[in-house]
């Protein structure tokens, strides 16, 4: 027997100069925000639909200003103020959600080490990104794998293969040109002799920007006009990284870019920032922009891959997870994300291939 562990964080809103409190559940005002109609969020919520109602009019009262209004003809909507809640929600659920799954994983290392199991562990290192959260629910189904996983950044996954605190890191890197720049973190962690690559996903990378794409944004130059506002990466990631290296690409000084500076932990977290109307375009993946009604330019196109020693694949939980890979239900998972496609996932491969996938 394994045990799973979830922490999720709860938003409880305190009047100034007032002991009082309220629990608002912001994911019941998202499913009005995106069905119109309150019996579905009561359906969710497992509530009755007059409960349901009690409880915005509680909300509404407690805040001083309604939360949701009600249109002939358009069903329930959200007030400006109930759309503001919910963007705040899923901004904090972006940049949060990561970091939390990584406590809740090694909580649960900390306690399962202390129970009799069998010792296939397998330790995942890998950056947080959509076809990764995929995969991790999959294995997270299977109650006969004992995987460790915690998201890591690019740059930080190779460290942890080299000191050998991990069986599988991910990797991502774009084709192209730009390939050998971007692999160069990891020369003196591979060798054709030790190592070998997983192959997972190919993406496509872009600009993220708003619905319509109001300021005309078609390319990284226009991210330098005046009044564009941008939101980053943090320094640590793959996709920073790739980012970086794409301005270098083109002459582009990234001091022009007004908000570069501004930095977000997931591609989700730089989209809600864009969506909520907080900056105009960030740099991320296609599935990102489309999961929060946005618009897409794309740039480049990157191989997502997973690097190990020879010797893990001997694991079992290692060849669960490649199992995992080539099932119907992660293509149908990835199908499912736009501009993410899949090429003989959870195949092995000499790591001369790294360059040219």
């Amino acid at each position: 027997m394994t045990f799973r562990i979830q922490i999720e964080p709860v938003w409880r809103f305190t009047q100034e100069r007032d002991s009082r409190s309220m629990l608002v559940m912001l994911d019941f005002l998202n499913e009005i925000r995106a069905t119109g109609k309150i019996t579905h969020a009561a359906e969710r919520a497992d509530v009755s639909y007059r409960h349901a109602w009690n409880l915005i009019e509680k909300w509404s009262e407690f805040f001083g200003t309604p939360l949701v209004e009600r249109q002939q003809g358009r069903g329930t909507t959200l007030t400006a103020f109930g759309e503001r809640l919910v963007w705040a929600g899923q901004r904090l659920q972006a940049r949060l959600g990561p970091q939390l799954q990584n406590l809740a994983q090694e909580l649960e290392s900390e306690i399962n080490a202390l129970l009799p199991e069998p010792a296939s562990l397998v330790r995942v290192h890998a950056s947080h990104g959509f076809a990764v959260s995929a995969l991790r629910e999959l294995i997270d189904r299977d109650p006969a794998l004992r995987v460790d996983f915690r998201y890591v950044g690019n740059i930080n996954s190779a460290a942890s293969l080299a000191r050998g605190q991990c069986d599988l890191a991910g990797m991502h890197l774009p084709q192209g040109e730009l390939r050998g720049r971007s692999v160069a973190v990891w020369r003196d962690v591979l060798s054709p002799e030790d190592h070998c690559v997983i192959r997972f996903v190919t993406r496509e990378m872009g600009l993220i920007v708003r619905k319509g794409n109001p300021l005309g944004i078609a390319s990284l130059r226009d991210l330098l006009e005046p009044g564009v506002r941008f939101v980053n990466r943090d320094p640590e990631s793959g996709t920073r990284m790739l980012f970086d290296e794409l301005l270098a690409q083109r002459g582009l000084d990234a001091a022009r870019i007004q908000g570069y500076e501004q930095v977000e932990f997931t591609h989700a977290a730089v989209a809600a920032y864009v969506a909520s109307g907080m900056a105009d375009a960030c740099f991320g993946v296609e599935a990102a922009a489309r999961r929060f009604d946005l618009d897409f330019v794309r740039l480049v196109t990157e191989d997502y891959v997973f690097v190990c020693d020879r010797r893990s694949l001997e694991n079992p939980s290692v060849r669960g997870i490649l199992e995992l890979m080539k099932s119907e239900a992660f293509s149908k998972a990835i199908e499912a994300l736009p501009g993410y496609s899949v090429t003989e996932p959870g195949t092995v491969h000499p790591i001369d291939e790294l360059f040219n996938l």
